[in-house]
Formats: structure tokens, C-alpha cells, sequence
């Protein structure tokens, strides 16, 4: 058993508590919480606060070895020529290495679970022996609607070897702009059989023009490169998705569904899919938008309409670090107004929540085990990590 303090602890289900601690068995699993009283010699004092383990809603793990590689501020179409170009830089031991160690950081900096996007089977492995609890969206690309059913028979395929690993996973839709019409809403029907769906939703203004008006970067580079673009709808982006779940599914559309990045959401973009989708939760990569696009979403738009939002890092192609606690420094400085405790919310309950693992994680709870993370070197008078702020496990 053991007793942990700290000048604050976020339970994220209730308010923080002052010189606040968390006991947990020898499995780690949360047995009471508390605010101090009096001297405490068999208290574990922190300086810093206490939060449960992130959720890094979106990451996509196997691409860990284009560290450093990428350009920043070249927007969707130059960040696709990149991917194109880089993505097999690496042979495949290389690529194991890097994932692995990403693997290792992200659990010691206290990230206890993670949405991941994998493209292959790379990654399968370390997840069935790492620590920290993932859910696998299986993505799915594929531009010719003659080819939907064989690109959906490769998906079922790495399914079942997921199946074999003995880890969560599920075929996924990647964006409207990879996609066939007819795969689109194939890959999503098959998804949400698992009742969870990932979806990089309204990314760039490029992704916008290009199914709006068949106009900009995006569409040029698509026919620059002789491939079919998505049907010109003149409506914005998430409002075609959505069209495309109507097509196997009435409304309200069940299962989790993760929108991820909306650096381009509005809010009609936001009133339909509160209209369509049972559950919704809006994932942002702050560093990840800043690297590529020298944008982020609307948050003071999303808050406004009250939407489940989640943190993510999304790989080291478009990130130089994987770390929730830099994400939330990102906030800080072009959200100064948003509360930590709110940040706090995004980054260990939400996601949890988004794929499935909120009665484990999430929140001090008592039954709960979503570990213990420490985070130091907080600017007290506003109470906001600050550039000096680290995370690291203590449970």
C-alpha cells in the first residue's frame, strides 16, 4: 500500500484538492483519496501536482522512426508527399526500435493508454507486452471504389492478427480524402462493429476546398497525381462523412466516434454531427496542427458547444516529441484562459473514455488503476505548467 501526496492532486472527476493524496494497493488500484492532515510519516510527499495517467487519443506509433525528417508549414499536400517519400526510409528492425522505445517513454512520462492508428502489423507485438493499454484503429486507404471490398478483405485480414496478439483492434475509415465514396462507408460499417471508429476529420482548410469546391492544394495535388478526388459537395467536410454514415445506418449513428484534429470545424460542421452521432469526441493534436498547418481548432467554439475533447500527440512525422505534457504547454500559450483542470479532463478521462477504457482509467477513483503521474515545476500564482514542467510515473 501506498500513500502519495502533492501540493495538488486532480482527482478529474472532482475538484483538485489541496496538499491532496491518492492511496493505492500493491496493484496500484485506487483505495481512497484525500486531503492531508496533520503529519503523515508514511505520506510519499511530491512537489507538484498528482493527476491519473494520460490517454493519448491519437498517435500513430509505427511511424516513430521519421523523427526529424519532415519539413514543418508545408500543409497537407507537401506533409502527403513527404509520407509518400519517407515513410519506408527505415527497414523494418529500424522501425521496431523506434516505436519500442516511443513505447517506453510515453508509459515512464505517465501516458497509460493510447488510440493508435497502425497500417501494418509492426506494432503488434509491443502493445501485447507493453504496460500501457491500447486501442488499435486499423486504417484503411483507397482512392478506386473497384477496390473497396479487396482493400476491406486486407483490413479483416490484420484484424485477425491483432485478434492473434490478443489486442484491441478495428478496421477504421482514414479521411475523406484517401478514400472512395463506397470505402468510406464500407471501412466505417465495419468499424463500428467493434463500436469504435477513428477519423481524421477537417484537418486543413485544404481538406475544406477540396470537397467544397474541388478547389486548392489538396485537389491539385490529388489530380497532379492522376487520382479520383471525393464528389464535390459544397458543404464542409465532416457534413460528407456524416452522409456517408447514413448510408448503412439510421440516426443517431451508435458506437464511439472519434473526430480527430478539426482544425477546420465550424459550427454547422459541429451541429451535425451532435444531430447524427450518438457519441462524438473531438481529438486534437496541438503540436501536430502547429508542425503541418501553423493552425489550430476552434477550441473556444468547441467548449462552447459542450464537446468531449481529447488530447493526442499524432506521430513524429508531424511532431518532434510525443508528449501529453507539451501538448498541454501548447494550450497554455494560445489558450491562456482554459483551466488545467479542463486540460486535465481532455488528457485522462475523455480519452479514456473515447476508446473504451473509463471504468479502469481516467480519474482517482476508488476501484479504479489509472495510475499515478507527477508533474512538477508548476507556475503557482496561475496554475499552469510552465516550459521547466515534467511528467513521470509513480504508479
Amino acid at each position: 500500500m501506498r500513500k502519495i501526496a502533492a501540493n495538488y492532486i486532480f482527482p478529474i472527476n472532482s475538484a483538485p484538492i489541496k496538499n491532496g493524496y491518492v492511496k493505492v494497493d500493491d496493484n496500484g488500484t485506487v483505495v481512497e483519496i484525500g486531503q492531508l492532515d496533520g503529519e503523515c510519516a508514511d505520506t510519499e510527499f511530491y512537489n507538484g501536482i498528482l493527476c491519473p495517467g494520460f490517454t493519448n487519443a491519437h498517435c500513430h506509433i509505427e511511424l516513430s522512426h521519421l523523427k526529424g525528417l519532415f519539413k514543418e508549414a508545408t500543409g497537407m499536400s507537401g506533409f502527403i508527399n513527404q509520407i509518400n517519400e519517407l515513410r519506408s526510409s527505415a527497414d523494418e528492425p529500424e522501425r521496431r526500435r523506434a516505436l519500442e522505445e516511443q513505447f517506453e517513454i510515453l508509459y515512464n512520462e505517465g501516458t497509460s493508454a493510447m488510440g493508435d492508428i497502425s497500417n501494418c502489423s509492426e506494432s503488434f507485438d509491443t502493445k501485447a507486452k507493453s504496460p500501457l493499454m491500447t486501442r488499435t484503429f486499423l486504417e484503411l486507404f483507397g482512392t478506386l471504389p473497384e477496390e473497396a471490398e479487396e482493400v476491406i478483405a486486407s483490413g479483416k485480414a490484420l484484424e485477425a492478427k491483432a485478434n492473434e496478439f490478443g489486442i484491441k483492434a478495428a478496421i477504421t475509415p482514414h479521411s475523406c480524402y484517401t478514400m472512395s465514396p463506397l470505402l468510406l462507408a464500407r471501412a466505417a460499417q465495419e468499424g463500428l462493429k467493434s463500436g469504435f471508429l477513428s477519423y481524421h476529420s477537417q484537418e486543413s482548410q485544404e481538406e475544406e476546398d477540396l470537397i467544397i469546391s474541388g478547389t486548392g492544394a489538396l485537389a491539385e495535388n490529388y489530380k497532379g497525381r492522376n487520382l479520383p478526388t471525393p464528389p464535390v459537395t459544397g458543404k464542409p467536410a465532416l457534413l460528407y462523412f456524416i452522409e456517408r454514415l447514413k448510408s448503412f445506418s439510421q440516426i443517431p449513428i451508435k458506437g464511439r466516434i472519434m473526430l480527430v484534429h478539426n482544425v477546420a470545424t465550424n459550427q454547422e460542421s459541429i451541429d451535425a454531427a451532435l444531430e447524427a452521432l450518438e457519441e462524438s469526441f473531438w481529438t486534437i493534436c496541438p503540436l501536430s496542427n502547429i508542425f503541418i498547418h501553423r493552425q489550430l481548432p476552434p477550441l473556444d467554439l468547441m467548449r462552447k458547444n459542450n464537446l468531449a475533447i481529447c488530447i493526442g500527440t499524432d506521430s513524429l512525422s508531424s511532431n518532434k516529441i510525443l508528449s501529453m505534457v507539451e501538448e498541454i504547454k501548447c494550450l497554455h500559450a494560445n489558450f491562456p484562459h482554459i483551466e488545467l483542470n479542463e486540460i486535465l479532463t481532455w488528457a485522462c478521462y475523455n480519452g479514456a473514455k473515447a476508446i473504451g477504457f473509463e471504468s479502469v482509467l481516467g480519474s482517482f477513483e476508488p476501484g479504479k488503476r489509472p495510475g499515478v503521474v507527477l508533474v512538477d515545476n508548476i507556475d503557482w500564482e496561475n496554475f499552469k505548467l510552465t516550459e521547466k514542467s515534467r511528467s513521470r510515473r509513480l504508479v
